[in-house]
């Protein structure tokens, strides 16, 4: 299964009141395994950057005055696109955005491109109900690193939502590839090759307790029933 694990950032909350998507990131996963192709973005929202949103993120409109806008950038990202499963954190709020971009650059949306969409935040409501599920309260609960996270961005949301998504769907326990993985695979292989072993043709030695280490035994026993209160089971009446 091809998957995408996609985010944006914005200049504000509401596509419908004019705000416009400022960075996009796609890190693409298949089985499960991270590939190390990535796609990202940063464009120009061709309006101002007002203050709460660049408290977010950090980019100035200055700094994406340069940028491609959104209709230079957007063959290559439904390229991109094409086929795969996006796996987004909240999920209706950058579909929204990139939905809204589509129409404006005269394009379909988004459904008409992926196979699907599966948004996280609801996973992760299922399973930890009445819990703060943010991506940052999601990677403390389960243990992913994000300390190098001090203001949101497109790819490394992206990365570590691929993360957090391993680890809530249970697959394994990180997305580091095991490069003597298929050396391992081998050795499981021709260990399960070898015919096995009769064991009836030694003759093993049994070894006994001596007097000293019975009566050390019986005194261990002793303390642990002290410890107990009496209510041994380990010895029938």
């Amino acid at each position: 299964m091809r998957q995408i694990f996609f985010d944006t950032e914005t200049t504000g909350l509401n596509p419908e009141s004019g705000d416009r998507v400022v960075d996009i990131g796609c890190v693409e996963m298949v089985n499960r395994q991270l590939t190390g192709r990535h796609l990202h973005f940063y464009l120009n929202p061709e309006r101002d950057m007002p203050e709460e949103a660049f408290r977010v993120h950090g980019l100035s409109a200055e700094f994406l005055s340069d940028k491609p806008k959104f209709a230079e950038v957007v063959d290559e990202l439904l390229e991109f696109l094409q086929d795969a499963e996006l796996v987004i954190h909240n999920a209706a709020f950058d579909v929204g955005f990139v939905n809204a971009e589509l129409k404006r650059a005269g394009r379909q949306p988004l459904h008409t491109v992926v196979s699907g969409v599966r948004d996280t935040l609801l996973m992760a409501r299922d399973m930890f109900p009445g819990k703060a599920n943010s991506l940052d309260a999601l990677c403390r609960r389960l243990e992913v690193d994000n300390s190098n996270r001090e203001l949101h961005g497109a790819v490394k949301d992206a990365e570590l939502l691929a993360e957090v998504y391993i680890r809530l769907t249970r697959g394994q326990d990180s997305l580091v590839i095991d490069e003597d993985s298929s050396n391992t695979n081998k050795q499981q292989q021709d260990l399960g090759a070898l015919e096995a072993l009769d064991l009836s043709q030694f003759d093993l030695p049994v070894l006994t307790a001596s007097e000293q280490e019975l009566a050390q035994h019986e005194l261990a026993l002793a303390d642990l029933d002290k410890a107990c209160g009496g209510k041994k089971i380990w010895q029938s009446a």
